[in-house]
């Protein structure tokens, strides 16, 4: 049984205390399918959450199972499955794909041919078995809630929450959505919650729960609903409930529950007898069956995997991502190599031998420093500009990688996926990117205009900048709440690198000290001119004013960037940010 017991959900509004949920006591029988309905804004979707755990209550408390759930555990993630109004699948996959997935990650199981055995039953059960092979970004809305059903359906919960599920459906779809709602409350003794604003079906629920601005108006069977308002027909409920002030409401309710819910257990009591409503099931123990559902948690590499090669799919089949991809890593090299003519020149020596004549000493000088100028500015440029374009391309890896999809990371986060796996399949996934655009730029620009200098070092330092901008821009992206916002920041943050580097025009020294040790480009610059020849490192100095540092010093504060950034992406995975 699940029961709430005065429960409040209280927010802060203009340094005030706003009231959403307001006393709420209900309680809910296994095997129950009940509807919660009222007008827009009563508080329907946030009850539903506060039950889910997703809103901790203000007060009172809530139980499931003979445990109080505001004290003890909370619900085991297989205990509990709850479907979004959003969609909670990815486009490119298919129908069976995402069942999959979804199994691999809420479902330990011991074969495949128990985990083809579990998908196959839920998708006939929700009536997907014909178009499994279908994607999702083909399926219509009714065919989308059935699939964000089946998602859910594949741990078996014994508490189903769905919030508008058949909203923008057309009535023909509404009526079987709820009508599959009704017979999953009928297995094993499932409660099933619906929230909906339609008042249409409701004669399929056990009970109907009503709020009004946070509270219980009515919650009892739907055949006493418009008597109970004084109404002949169901859509006059809401125009009614404006007719008087919630606390009314609230207390006729509280006069009539115990008469609403005898009436609720006769009706439950004929089901049964009737074979309409199998009887639950208790299990034998409570603790074996609290272990059971534990167990059937996968293990983190089984998540780690699972999203991996989820995450590789939808990569390939996105074409237009995959042609971004191979445009950026074949022309940014080839972007760099036009300017490399005036890198490759050559730098001319002094003479061994003093020269004799004044004339001719100055003129010397004169072509030396005229070539050091030359080729120092050219090679100087080159660098950062192969620093600048590493760093775009981190930014364009991972900016959206999150906060694009953290719907659907909240939604899989709350069926217990571990925040850990999550990031670590981003990291894997990422740095083969990092690899490929890094070795690729850094080979490409060697053979078609030579860096002069140590190539495997300069590699280093190429792939370093691209780790170190993919890392703080997937960091971006998991602290910020939407995925335009984590664009934007991480290109502003790009177009800072130049400026701030001092490659181009040195900064001031009282500016200098607190932004030098920010500016991954400017120690991936500085680290591969240090990595130059001797005589084209003299060279690039002779034509800047910024100081230089040591090649282990840039290391390891590149290093430090990449670590720092992982950690601030861990922090932002591991905070809720459920909408």
């Amino acid at each position: 049984m699940l029961e709430l017991k005065d429960v409040c959900f209280t927010i802060k509004k203009d340094k005030q205390e706003v009231l959403l949920i307001d006393n709420v006591s209900i309680e809910v029988p296994k095997g129950h399918f009940m509807a919660i309905v009222g007008p827009s804004g009563c508080g329907k979707t946030t009850l539903l959450k506060t039950i889910a755990g997703l809103n901790p209550e203000s007060a009172g408390s809530l139980h499931w199972e003979g445990r109080d759930l505001s004290k003890d555990a909370d619900f085991e993630p297989s205990e509990i499955g709850y479907v979004p109004q959003f969609s909670v699948a990815y486009d490119p996959l298919t129908v069976d794909e995402s069942v999959e997935a979804a199994t691999r990650l809420r479902v330990k199981t011991n074969n495949t041919e128990e985990l083809d055995h579990r998908i196959d039953q839920v998708l006939e059960e929700t009536g997907l078995s014909a178009i499994s092979d279908r994607r999702v970004k083909i399926l219509s809305g009714g065919q989308k809630r059935r699939l964000g059903l089946a998602m859910e359906l594949v741990s078996d919960p014994k508490l189903l929450l769905c919030d508008e599920v058949t909203s923008g459906l057309d009535p023909r779809s509404e009526r079987e959505i709820v009508n599959l709602l009704h017979d999953l409350s009928r297995k094993e003794g499932r409660i099933v919650l619906s929230v909906t604003h339609s008042l249409s079906h409701l004669e399929l629920y056990d009970s109907i729960l009503v709020l009004h601005e946070g509270k219980v108006a009515y919650h009892g069977p739907p055949e006493r609903l418009n008597h109970y308002f004084s109404v002949k027909d169901t859509e006059e409920v809401y125009p009614r409930l404006a007719s008087q002030a919630s606390e009314r409401w609230q207390a006729s309710w509280k006069k009539h529950s115990e008469a609403f819910y005898k009436i609720i257990t006769e009706n439950r009591e004929k089901q049964i007898n009737s074979g309409r409503l199998p009887l639950p099931v208790e299990p034998e123990n409570e603790d074996e069956a609290a272990q059971s559902n534990q167990n059937k948690l996968p293990n983190f590499y089984s998540q780690f995997a699972t999203l991996l090669s989820r995450r590789w799919r939808i990569f390939f089949r996105d074409r237009g991502q995959v042609l971004l991809q191979l445009a950026i890593l074949l022309c940014f090299p080839v972007i760099v190599t036009i300017f490399s003519d005036k890198a490759s020149g050559n730098i001319r020596r002094y003479s061994e031998t003093r020269q004799t004549n004044v004339f001719e000493e100055i003129q010397e000088q004169q072509s030396v420093r005229s070539d050091q100028a030359k080729v120092g500015s050219a090679i100087s440029g080159i660098i950062m500009f192969q620093v600048v374009l590493l760093a775009l391309m981190g930014s364009n890896n991972s900016a959206r990688e999150i906060a694009g999809e953290r719907p659907i990371y909240e939604k899989e986060r709350f069926g217990g996926l571990r925040p850990l796996a999550y990031l670590a399949s981003k990291i894997a996934f990422l740095s083969s990117l990092v690899i490929a655009q890094s070795l690729w730029m850094a080979f490409f620009v060697n053979f078609f205009g030579p860096f002069r200098g140590d190539f495997i070092q300069h590699a280093i330092y190429l792939l370093l900048i691209n780790a170190a901008m993919t890392a703080i821009c997937l960091a971006i992206s998991s602290l910020m709440k939407t995925a335009e916002q984590a664009s934007l920041l991480s290109i502003y943050l790009v177009g800072f690198q130049l400026p701030l580097s001092g490659a181009v025009l040195a900064l001031p020294e009282h500016i200098e000290a607190y932004t030098r040790p920010f500016i991954s480009a400017y120690w991936a610059w500085s680290g591969s001119v240090e990595a130059l020849q001797a005589q084209v490192n003299t060279a690039v100095k002779s034509v800047i004013d910024t100081s230089l540092s040591s090649q282990s010093t840039c290391l390891y504060t590149l290093a430090l960037h990449i670590v720092a950034a992982l950690g601030l992406a861990w922090i932002g995975a591991s905070k809720p940010q459920w909408d």
